[in-house]
């Protein structure tokens, strides 16, 4: 079969190795799909699973604070220091928090972004300690 022809793999490739630039892809990736995966309707707003399966009552809070500790723990492997990670695991902290409050906490989590706020932080520090990992935007 020709090689135009074979079936090519869907999505995105995420990176497995432990360099800068992998971590780096693997965290935006995932900040991608908690936070802006999808937009709704109408008023093109951007929404990710944090907001959609955080509707569902504690299982939802729990999945989403365990994608959003993983952010943690990436930065974490990456020696960023502890203060840093305080303050990262505070975001996830209070985005679950506020997550278990019904209704309001629904509001929230499309309002209040931990892991974007998170993959900022993280992104401050790979580009001032492993500058080689900056994207180009094009």
């Amino acid at each position: 079969m020709p090689d135009d022809q074979r079936p090519r793999p869907m999505g995105f490739v995420v990176p497995m190795g432990s360099d800068p630039q992998s971590v780096r892809q693997r965290v935006e990736a995932l900040e991608m799909l908690l936070e802006r995966s999808f937009r709704i309707p109408g008023i093109n707003y951007p929404v990710g699973l944090d907001a959609v399966v955080g509707l569902v009552p504690v299982l939802g809070d729990v999945v989403t604070t365990v994608m959003g500790a993983y952010l943690v723990w990436e930065a974490r492997n990456l020696d960023m220091p502890r203060w840093k990670l305080w303050r990262m695991g505070a975001n996830v902290a209070l985005d679950t928090a506020l997550g278990l409050v019904p209704v309001v906490g629904d509001a929230a989590d499309f309002l209040f972004r931990s892991n974007t706020m998170n993959l900022k932080i993280i992104k401050r520090h790979l580009d001032k300690h492993h500058p080689a990992t900056r994207m180009i935007d094009g």
